[in-house]
């Protein structure tokens, strides 16, 4: 763990907000739903973080707004900066957020704050994965994949294996046939299935296989950031260890960093570094594993652990 806080931080989500509108018919909102509201968190390289909380917390469209898979309401999301920019921009968040918030003892005059301002206004349209567009955001997925729950539903049913992991290579990456059979040969091998599984389609596997092809996909490309929505919720318990022993390998020997989502608090103690909690779109708690389990400071925390 105090290796981990020596590490640099490869994703920075600074006060992220997505808002649902409320409809009550003939296009007219009468209000809205806060799915994340204001949520801050560094993630750092090869770390796990998990993110756990009961169901409509917020947790998977935190994922997918930093994956931007859905636009976000406001805030920001940085991904695998040089050091020194991350920093800056790391400070610079910051320091808006002490100035403008009413119960901060930190105070700037107005030409200090729209220096800030107008610093960060630059930081974000040059690096901000949430205003990212076009060739930018096709860079940023290279950085960044997806590992959905429904390993049923999220394989395409038509399609061979070899041309589902192949798919983000050859669309992303742009790669060759020759780099798309080397990297298909070595990434099945990891995931634990034979060259022979390559030539079958999604229906012929079991849950735990099809999760297995689904991060075979996912680490095609050699992102940096697994977003991992409970990847193993809708799996037997007897499959959930051997997929979840695998993926700490996996993280292991390609260098990843997860934000894994889960409501099994075990699991989540078994995978993290640390643990973010969440409650009706907010982060409540942020903090080490261990500490989590044996220091609960949140009520909702409190009620989520004795809950199990």
């Amino acid at each position: 763990m105090s290796e981990t806080n020596q590490k640099d931080v490869l994703l920075y989500v600074s006060h992220l907000k997505k808002y649902f509108d409320i409809s009550s018919g003939l296009r007219r909102s009468k209000g809205k739903v806060r799915a994340v509201d204001d949520v801050t968190f560094a993630l750092r390289k090869g770390e796990t973080l998990g993110v756990v909380g009961e169901t409509g917390c917020g947790k998977t469209t935190l994922g997918r707004t930093i994956l931007k898979l859905i636009e976000a309401t406001e805030g920001n999301v940085y991904l695998d900066l040089p050091k020194e920019t991350m920093d800056e921009i790391v400070d610079l968040e910051e320091k808006l957020h002490h100035i403008r918030d009413v119960k901060s003892s930190i105070t700037a005059s107005p030409e200090e704050e729209h220096e800030i301002v107008a610093k960060l206004e630059g930081l974000r349209d040059k690096y901000s994965v949430t205003r990212a567009k076009g060739r930018k955001m096709l860079e940023n997925r290279k950085k960044m994949q997806p590992v959905f729950q429904d390993p049923f539903s999220s394989l395409d049913p038509r399609k061979l294996v070899k041309d589902i992991i192949a798919e983000p290579m050859r669309l992303l990456l742009k790669a060759g046939h020759k780099e798309i059979h080397e990297t298909s040969m070595k990434i099945i091998g990891e995931i634990g299935l034979s060259e022979d599984h390559l030539y079958r389609f999604p229906h012929e596997f079991s849950g735990g296989q099809r999760q297995r092809i689904g991060i075979a996909r996912a680490i095609s490309i050699n992102p940096k950031l697994l977003v991992l929505d409970e990847p193993t919720s809708a799996l037997d318990v007897s499959v959930q260890a051997q997929i979840l022993n695998m993926m700490r390998d996996i993280q292991k020997n390609f260098d990843l960093s997860f934000l894994f989502i889960s409501h099994h608090l075990s699991v989540i103690r078994m995978m993290s570094d640390r643990v973010a909690v969440m409650y009706l779109g907010k982060l409540v708690e942020l903090s080490e594993t261990d500490e989590l389990f044996t220091d609960m400071l949140h009520p909702y925390t409190k009620a989520l652990l004795s809950a199990i």
